[in-house]
């Protein structure tokens, strides 16, 4: 059985990886976010909900206590979130980290270019990268809300294929690497729908 501390669990992917986790693995959850009140439908014995702001290294490091798994779906203050979360699990001696990041980050999508709007992005995964953890960042394309598990990867350094995916394609990944020891570990991955 695994415990997967999922950082930001009211976000759009985790509340299709949550539900995925509870249908399809035996894993523990452990909910954390800033208004445990907007989460809806949760109701199992599998969940422990922890309100708190992932800026609060000190709450963020009780959280980690017996995590497996860290699964960080954010927006905000990118930056200090990935040195916070990097510090809390290093003493907590907790190793597994899937840091949700976008496309783009490394000048990867072919005739695009992105403006300062992806620094947070792109430096929060630097940071992420400059750890010793075994990490694997996951680099989706827009979000759709289709219901399907149609996507394709790439590794850092290729060329980003498609463009858009659905969000459900993005937390089956998210579920897949948080159960499937060694799996893309230190890897960055570009994710989007096949063309």
């Amino acid at each position: 059985m695994t415990n997967v501390l999922i950082l930001g669990a009211n976000g759009s992917i985790a509340r299709f990886a949550i539900d995925l986790f509870l249908k399809e693995t035996d894993a523990q959850l452990t909910l954390y976010l800033r208004n445990s009140g907007r989460l809806k439908n949760v109701n199992s014995s599998r969940v422990r909900i922890i309100e708190g702001d992932v800026l609060d290294i000190e709450k963020l490091k009780e959280a980690m206590v017996g995590q497996d798994v860290v699964y960080a779906n954010l927006a905000g203050q990118l930056e200090q979130m990935a040195k916070n979360v990097v510090e809390a699990m290093n003493a907590s001696d907790v190793n597994r980290l899937i840091w949700i990041s976008s496309m783009g980050i490394y000048g990867e999508v072919p005739g695009e270019r992105y403006s300062s709007i992806l620094n947070p992005y792109r430096n929060s995964a630097a940071i992420v990268e400059g750890s010793d953890l075994d990490y694997t960042i996951l680099r989706p394309g827009w979000f759709t809300n289709n219901d399907e598990i149609d996507y394709e990867i790439t590794q850092k350094g290729e060329p980003f294929k498609g463009h858009d995916v659905s969000r459900k394609s993005v937390a089956y990944l998210v579920v897949k690497l948080a159960i499937t020891p060694g799996m893309e570990i230190r890897r960055s991955l570009g994710v989007s729908k096949p063309e």
